[in-house]
């Protein structure tokens, strides 16, 4: 404990370091002071009481990244989602279209016009994004969503709301990129980081009141708190995960000088695809809760039962879920790498793994070892994800065709009915805040150690810079 106060001691006796801290605060300072401003024309307390029945949905899913903004509908109620989607549809598209492709390969001249396409994108999927949400609110007036959302509809308030979200979203944006620019961290993981964490002081008065009231005993308490830094602690074991494979370059004269005959190695991460196929798997699933907030769909005994039979706690939606990250953990690591396109670099460089022949058996032994590392991170983000919600509402497997009354009367009441306990940052959250938090720790550290200071961790150790002679 020593060592962390001694290193945040030694982060503002340098200046330029000290400066990009204050300057991230500052920065995400400005973006909490827009969760408190609200957007004009709305009744925020109808709102409110329709969100506390709308967790599950595509919108709770979108409150989540917005930091509880969404839900109050304030000027930044769109977040970062707006971001996030253009640069994974980017990204995405990087793998079909040539031209990005290219453009991915040309360096720093190509990731700017990237970044200012990924820009243009978000913009243009604001104004999508803030015009259906207008249109949506004004509809709901006489609804069974909770109604009466908006205190003057018309064409006035469609305008207002639109060009008010998209401000906002472009504002975030900007927010994000100045913080990666001038300060320390990676400016929108940073925004999303806050936007979660900012609820740690009514998740610990929850629990305080909780054992306050007497619903909880101090051991209950001890349990819950056991759980949360065993999961954050394999949260932290696994990202920090990764499989090295050996590479030995031969030797080779270059005009009269011996190059290569060094050993190094390729590390394969276990979680390469981070969060993102979980918010895949989860987008997709918060389609058919939506889809039950709409009249006909409701009232249509098949269409209501098909939709409510993956529908969250049922056991068909942990298979889905679960079958949906592995998938598209393998669909991200197909695209960020290349087998045969990494071993026939490595054969052009004069590079071989030990004990494997270059070429086609390389890029077969790459593969193998990539398809079983992604299988293990993608049970890790499905057991991750799914934790929270076996925490506090269980697994409905009662509900099983058959054999649903043998399990009722002999399964444990708290895996079937849950624990009622709000598990806070977990899943898509907990991934979230510490792999945000340890770029950032990691970026620092790295500062200090280039200024001849030690870093956080005991590994960084200090780094002696030559004295000069003069």
């Amino acid at each position: 404990m020593g060592k962390f106060f001694e290193a945040v001691t030694n982060i503002f006796r340098i200046p330029d370091l000290r400066n990009r801290v204050l300057f991230t605060l500052a920065m995400l300072a400005i973006y909490r002071l827009g969760a408190h401003i609200p957007t004009p024309g709305i009744d925020a307390n109808r709102l409110e009481q329709f969100f506390q029945q709308a967790q599950g949905t595509l919108f709770g899913f979108m409150d989540l990244f917005s930091g509880g903004m969404f839900r109050r509908l304030t000027i930044f109620a769109l977040g970062i989602m707006p971001y996030i989607t253009s640069s994974i549809i980017l990204q995405l598209l990087t793998v079909v279209v040539p031209t990005l492709e290219k453009l991915s390969k040309e360096g720093e001249l190509g990731r700017r016009k990237i970044t200012q396409w990924t820009r243009y994108l978000t913009v243009a999927l604001a104004l999508f994004q803030s015009a259906a949400i207008a249109t949506l609110l004004q509809s709901a007036g006489q609804g069974q969503m909770g109604g009466g959302f908006v205190i003057n509809p018309g064409l006035g308030f469609t305008l207002m709301t639109i060009i008010t979200l998209t401000t906002g979203t472009a504002f975030i944006m900007w927010l994000g990129e100045q913080i990666t620019e001038r300060g320390i961290g990676n400016g929108m993981s940073l925004i999303i980081f806050t936007g979660i964490v900012i609820g740690l002081p009514t998740a610990m008065r929850e629990i305080y009141n909780n054992v306050v009231i007497g619903q909880w005993s101090a051991l209950h308490v001890l349990i819950i708190l056991a759980v949360m830094i065993a999961v954050i602690g394999m949260v932290v074991l696994v990202e920090r995960g990764e499989r090295r494979i050996p590479i030995q370059y031969a030797k080779r004269v270059v005009g009269r000088r011996m190059m290569g005959g060094q050993s190094t190695y390729m590390p394969l991460k276990v979680n390469a695809g981070g969060v993102i196929p979980v918010i895949f798997a989860q987008s997709l699933l918060t389609f058919p809760q939506s889809a039950l907030q709409i009249d006909w769909v409701r009232k249509n005994a098949f269409f209501s039962g098909l939709l409510t039979a993956i529908g969250q706690t049922q056991p068909l939606y942990f298979i889905l879920y679960t079958a949906l990250i592995v998938f598209f953990c393998f669909f991200y690591v197909s695209i960020i790498f290349n087998p045969n396109e990494a071993a026939d670099n490595m054969r052009k460089h004069g590079g071989f793994i030990p004990g494997i022949r270059p070429g086609p058996n390389t890029a077969a032994f790459m593969n193998r070892i990539l398809t079983r590392i992604t299988v293990v991170g993608g049970l890790y983000l499905a057991v991750l994800s799914l934790l929270p919600e076996i925490m506090i509402a269980g697994i409905k497997l009662q509900r099983l065709p058959l054999v649903g009354n043998f399990i009722d009367s002999t399964f444990p009441r708290w895996l079937l009915d849950g624990l009622g306990v709000n598990f806070y940052f977990g899943g898509t959250s907990l991934l979230i805040v510490v792999g945000v938090a340890m770029d950032t720790v990691n970026q620092i550290e790295a500062q200090l150690i280039m200024r001849h200071y030690e870093g956080f961790t005991p590994r960084a150790g200090r780094i002696r810079g030559r004295r000069s002679s003069g």
